[in-house]
Formats: C-alpha cells, sequence, structure tokens
C-alpha cells in the first residue's frame, strides 16, 4: 500500500477546493496525466474553469506554468521562440512560452496546422529545435490544450493522428445548481488569484519521482488482457456499436490505458492495478481514439456509449 502518494493526492484535491468548484473528476484527470507524464485535450464551453484549473494545479505543484492563445495568425516560432541577432552581443537564443512546466494551449483548434504540429513534436519529442540546435525542455512538461466546441468558424480540427498524441481527453461539463451558487461567491473575476493564499505540496523533482514510482505499480497478466480485449474489441465487428466505427483505437490506446491505470491505483493508495482502476480511465483513453462514421453523427451517437457498450461486453478480470 502507498497511502503516502493517495494523502498527497487527497492534499492537492483540498488545495483545489479552495479556488475551483466541484470539476473533481477533471482535476483528478488532469493530475493523473501529470503523474503518467501525458499530455491532455480538454474540451468545454467558455467559462467551465479550465484554464483556472491548470493555473492552480502549476501552483500546487510547485511549477513554472504558461499560457499560450491560439489564434488563426499564431506561428510556429510563436511557441518556440527564435534565434535573434544583436549588435555587440551578436546571435542568442530568446527561447518561447513552450520552456516552462505547464503549458495551456488556449483553443488548440483555432492555429493553423503547421502551429498545432509545432506544439505537438514538442510534446512527443520533449525538445525544441532552433537553427538546427536543440534544446531540451523543462521536465515535467506537461501541456493541456483545450477546444472550443461551440464555434466551427475558423478553427482547424486537429487530425485523428494528433489528437492520439495526448494522453486523455477530458470533458468539462456545466457545474451543478449547488456548484453554481459556491461559485458566485468563489469566483476570480472578484478576487485576485493570490488571495486564494494557495500552498506549493509537490515540486519538479517530486513530480518526476511520482512519475518514476508510476512505473513500479504491478499489473498482473490477467489486468493486462483485459486491457488488451478492450482496446481490440473497438476494432472488432462483433458488438451492438460497431456499425457505428470507422475506426477503432490504436496499440497506443492500450500502452495508454496500461500506464494510466497504473496511475490511477497509485492514486488510490495501491502498489497494483484492479480492474476498476482500468473501468475509471478507460473513457479519458478512449473518447479521442475512437472514429466514429457519418451514421453515428446524423444518429447523436457518442463514443462514450460506445465504450460503454465494449465494457458491458467485456467481463473483468
Amino acid at each position: 500500500m502507498d497511502n503516502s502518494i493517495k494523502e498527497v493526492v487527497e492534499e492537492i484535491e483540498k488545495e483545489m477546493s479552495k479556488i475551483v468548484v466541484g470539476q473533481r473528476d477533471i482535476i483528478r484527470g488532469v493530475v493523473r496525466a501529470i503523474i503518467c507524464n501525458g499530455h491532455v485535450l480538454v474540451e468545454g464551453v467558455p467559462g467551465t474553469a479550465k484554464t483556472l484549473i491548470v493555473k492552480a494545479i502549476a501552483k500546487i505543484m510547485g511549477c513554472e506554468m504558461k499560457r499560450v492563445q491560439f489564434t488563426v495568425d499564431l506561428l510556429p516560432s510563436d511557441l518556440t521562440g527564435i534565434m535573434s541577432y544583436t549588435p555587440k552581443k551578436g546571435f542568442e537564443v530568446l527561447k518561447g512560452p513552450l520552456f516552462t512546466n505547464f503549458v495551456i494551449a488556449d483553443e488548440i483548434n483555432r492555429a493553423p496546422p503547421k502551429t498545432q504540429s509545432a506544439l505537438l513534436e514538442a510534446m512527443q519529442e520533449n525538445m525544441v529545435t532552433l537553427a538546427k540546435q536543440t534544446y531540451p525542455l523543462p521536465q515535467p512538461f506537461f501541456v493541456m490544450a483545450t477546444e472550443n466546441p461551440v464555434e466551427t468558424k475558423g478553427v482547424y480540427s486537429l487530425p485523428e493522428a494528433q489528437t492520439d498524441r495526448f494522453l486523455f481527453k477530458l470533458l468539462i461539463p456545466y457545474p451543478t445548481f449547488k456548484d453554481e451558487v459556491d461559485i458566485l461567491d468563489k469566483n476570480v473575476t472578484l478576487k485576485k488569484f493570490e488571495d486564494y493564499d494557495l500552498k506549493s505540496i509537490l515540486s519538479p523533482e517530486k513530480i518526476i519521482h511520482l512519475q518514476e514510482r508510476v512505473k513500479e505499480v504491478y499489473s498482473s497478466d490477467a489486468i493486462q488482457n483485459y486491457i488488451v480485449r478492450i482496446v481490440s474489441e473497438t476494432r472488432s465487428h462483433n458488438f451492438e456499436f460497431a456499425k457505428y466505427i470507422d475506426y477503432g483505437a490504436s496499440p497506443r490506446a492500450s500502452i495508454a490505458l496500461f500506464i494510466a491505470s497504473k496511475a490511477e491505483a497509485l492514486m488510490n493508495g495501491r502498489d497494483y492495478v484492479i480492474p476498476e482502476d482500468v473501468r475509471t480511465v478507460v473513457f479519458d483513453i478512449l473518447r479521442h481514439r475512437i472514429i466514429l462514421n457519418y451514421e453515428a453523427e446524423a444518429k447523436r451517437i457518442s463514443t462514450d456509449e460506445i465504450i460503454n457498450s465494449v465494457l458491458e461486453k467485456i467481463s473483468a478480470p
């Protein structure tokens, strides 16, 4: 049992509750992604605290954070930086906002594909190339990219192969009635961020240690078979919703599910994975990796419904 890590997660949630009302599943999803050394794609309408959540978590985890508002005229160099020449000083590297621990990429689907690719390359390689010289990014390095699902004009949808690079896709719902009443007193429009007096519980070094601990969590052969059966079922034609799928999840989804279930176990104070850990993270892992066809869109079938159907069919060990 590793209750010390469970206690750390509970302390993070307690600090987050000072500034963010509700959204516990989203907060846990972001924390889980960080200790998995993965990145998160978040979808939600404006005003549902997406930016605030990462800003608060960065402070609580003792990390630096930068926010980039993606626009149609954003260039790759606006993210990575440039090589500049100054008289008497010569050439020098002016590093862009990617050189930090936590990056919020607001409305990533507003930027053109070339700029999106620059961010995704940094996420994958953990480094940036400037003037033929490669520079490592700070560790830990975490990206939370947000998508606005409301608007369709002036946006460049992320290709499926690029969304697959995100460990999780989280859906931020509207708050409950009670939570929204509480938001009126706690909102950051009336107070400064500093007024909430958030404590730094972790540090970059401690986060890297947690990322190493995740790898040590035990996952039995039965659990690994369960993971692969779930993912491979999305590629089969033998269940109720199969006719709505163009492409099922790739082996990268199996790897993501394997790692994320270990992180979920660790967050719950265990050093071994149980089927419930897999079921907890499977929606965040698969919802952006199952490609639906036009019939599914016409009938408003969601990937979450399909994942539910798969879980009902595949028996847990």
